[in-house]
């Protein structure tokens, strides 16, 4: 028996006692997955990306865990429901335009405390000023650093089209406008290198694709790692005791964590490993999050259909995009159909040998965007679920 055809049992027997759709947490690979990160950050703190988690209490327990501090959000008000629940720390990674919220975190001591908001323009702070509603309380800001890599003079760009904040001047300027304006505290700067962190190296199937990115990559992360350490000594000399500097992602934890500039490392798909992290040679990481999906029709020899299936990934759309069946190994989808709203077709001689009420597991191309697809996670140790726990949909919390 393979390691996933015994996989497959175990979930199975897992969750017999269970109706399909579901999703599950297999909590022996989340938490290898969480030591390998903390061994590729070599020491520095891991900041927690809630939008790969969004769970409660898989955030709980992955910041018990030596090596993790704080969380990275992405919505402001999914930063003030986490500071209400309880966490601390917590740094939102995205500009917001939420006034109303603006305004409760400008009126509450102990959220403003929590919570430490991004921007990368000055009409940030004047948006912020404008949605206080008599809220005196001093609103921590952070600044983010656009890190794509820009070639031939700037017409050529590789990155995502993030923060017009690139060399360090710019930065230096924003800092100084924060320290001037009252009820501002800057505390950090964030580099998230997408183009790093966020893209396979080593595609199945496209070897010259992945020598590209490869080269693109090497070259990327030393122009980085140059300007971000101007960064931080221009924005230093501006606000000595900046708090912290955020960098990386799940697949360049190591190589930014080696930046002496860096403080810190963001990282949340990596605790999940969807499909799209497949594609490293700096990892490898264990499958965690699935969802089974019932057989509910065999239309014919090698064909069955399940319920549903059709969660596409954000991003560009492609197949990529795709959530890939699983177990039992084998299974590719129909090429007239996909994967559907409501049924999928799925090809393959292990089609066979599945029965109606059987289930197919699935893994996500992306991590956190599972969740908001079923309303709780049964979190599964060895052949057993122990426990069942609410994602942020569960909770009645869509903030995205």
């Amino acid at each position: 028996m393979t390691a996933r055809a015994a996989d497959r049992a175990r979930y199975d027997r897992a969750t017999a006692h269970l109706d399909a759709p579901l999703a599950i947490v297999d909590l022996e690979a989340f938490d290898a997955n969480a030591d390998d990160l903390v061994r590729r950050a070599g020491g520095k703190p891991i900041r927690v990306a809630s939008k790969s988690v969004r769970c409660r209490h898989l955030l709980e327990r992955v910041l018990a865990k030596d090596g993790f501090a704080g969380i990275m959000s992405f919505t402001l008000a999914e930063s003030l429901w986490l500071a209400r629940s309880g966490f601390e720390d917590i740094l939102l990674a995205y500009p917001s335009a939420d006034r109303a919220r603006f305004a409760e975190l400008a009126a509450d001591p102990k959220l403003a405390a929590a919570v430490t908001v991004m921007i990368d323009d000055p009409a940030h702070l004047d948006l912020i000023d404008a949605a206080r509603d008599g809220g005196t309380e001093v609103v921590r800001v952070c600044l983010e650093l656009d890190t794509s890599l820009k070639l031939l003079g700037g017409r050529v760009r590789v990155g995502a089209l993030r923060s017009p904040l690139y060399s360090p001047a710019q930065l230096a300027d924003l800092a100084r406008t924060v320290a001037r304006r009252p009820g501002f505290k800057l505390v950090g700067i964030m580099g998230y290198e997408g183009h790093i962190a966020g893209v396979g190296d080593a595609v199945a199937g496209r070897p010259l694709r992945s020598r590209a990115v490869r080269l693109m990559q090497a070259t990327a992360r030393r122009e980085l790692a140059e300007r971000r350490a101007a960064v931080v000594r221009a924005v230093r000399a501006v606000v000595p005791d900046l708090e912290f500097v955020n960098g990386g992602g799940t697949g360049s934890v190591q190589t930014t964590a080696a930046e002496d500039a860096v403080t810190e490392i963001a990282a949340g798909s990596g605790l999940y490993v969807p499909r799209l992290f497949d594609n490293y040679t700096s990892f490898t990481g264990r499958p965690a999050a699935l969802f089974a999906m019932p057989v509910v029709r065999r239309p014919g020899v090698g064909v069955v259909t399940v319920l549903g299936g059709g969660y596409p990934a954000s991003g560009v759309a492609g197949p990529d995009r795709l959530p890939v069946p699983y177990l039992p190994e084998g299974l590719s989808y129909d090429s007239q159909e996909g994967p559907g709203e409501v049924q999928t077709p799925l090809l393959g001689a292990a089609a066979d040998d599945l029965l109606i009420g059987d289930r197919v597991w699935f893994r996500h191309a992306k991590a956190g965007e599972l969740c908001e697809r079923f309303a709780e996670l049964h979190l599964v140790e060895g052949d057993r679920v122990t426990a069942t726990v609410p994602t942020y949909r569960g909770e009645g919390q869509t903030f995205l």
